[in-house]
Parts: structure tokens; C-alpha cells; sequence
């Protein structure tokens, strides 16, 4: 049975590829842009908007934000901390387990994330099937 990575891609595969890096990089440098308008970095809005996005609640913790910003835990430490001089989030002791450290959103953090998933979402909307995965031809293994 052939591997699927030995199977050869057709031309359409790579215009399909291509078109999407296309597309998600132009989403890319609007998103840069208009959160550099704002005075923070990239890096800055994806903790903002993990912490805000966290699947059944408001807050995270560092090793959950390390693992959705695909980061390691050192450097998102550092992020957290230029976030808390900013003044868009806090660090809670947690009231459950007095060892857990929950980062949770300040006013000026969610207003600002806010302002900033609007616009993304304005641009996406913009893009209609820009961002749909693609058909991508599946080779019959036998």
C-alpha cells in the first residue's frame, strides 16, 4: 500500500496551497497593521485574545496560553508581564487551587480586544471562502 506523502500532487494542489498561504498572509499584514495602530504587538493581541477565547471561561493559565500560543512557558511569562505593564491584564491567585496562577483581562484589555476582534472580523467577512479548507483530492490508498 503506497504512503500517502509518496503519492505525487497535481498542479491544482499547489495553486490550491499557494492561493491559501496567499490569503492567510494577506490577512496577516492587515492584522499586524491595525494592531500596531493600537500601540501593541501581535504577540500582545493573541495572549489578549486567548485569555478572552479560552474555551468555557474568561481567564487562562500560563501553560494553557503556552500551549495556544504555541510558545513555551518562559516567554509567555514575558508577554504576560509587558501585558500587566500595559495595563491589559492581571495575574489572580486562584480561589479553587492556591497554586494555580489565572491571568484574566483588565477593562483597558477588553476594550482593546474588543476594538481589535471587530475589525478582524470585518476583514474576515470581507474574504468570503477565503479561509474555507479546501477539497483537497484524496488519494484512494489500497
Amino acid at each position: 500500500m503506497p504512503k500517502l506523502e509518496n503519492l505525487p500532487l497535481a498542479k491544482h494542489d499547489f495553486e490550491v496551497l499557494a492561493d491559501f498561504r496567499y490569503q492567510i498572509r494577506k490577512f496577516l499584514r492587515f492584522s499586524e497593521k491595525v494592531i500596531h495602530e493600537q500601540g501593541i504587538t501581535s504577540l500582545q493581541y493573541l495572549l489578549l485574545l486567548q485569555i478572552k477565547g479560552y474555551p468555557g471561561r474568561d481567564w487562562a493559565t500560563v501553560g494553557e496560553l503556552a500551549e495556544r500560543l504555541q510558545s513555551h512557558h518562559h516567554g509567555v511569562v514575558a508577554l504576560i508581564s509587558r501585558c500587566e505593564s500595559l495595563g491589559l491584564v492581571v495575574r489572580q491567585r486562584s480561589d479553587e487551587d492556591r497554586r494555580r496562577i489565572e491571568i484574566h483581562l483588565l477593562k483597558k484589555g477588553e476594550k482593546m480586544l474588543d476594538k481589535l476582534a471587530r475589525l478582524h472580523q470585518a476583514e474576515l467577512l470581507s474574504r468570503p471562502g477565503s479561509f474555507v479548507v479546501p477539497d483537497i483530492k484524496m488519494f484512494q490508498l489500497e
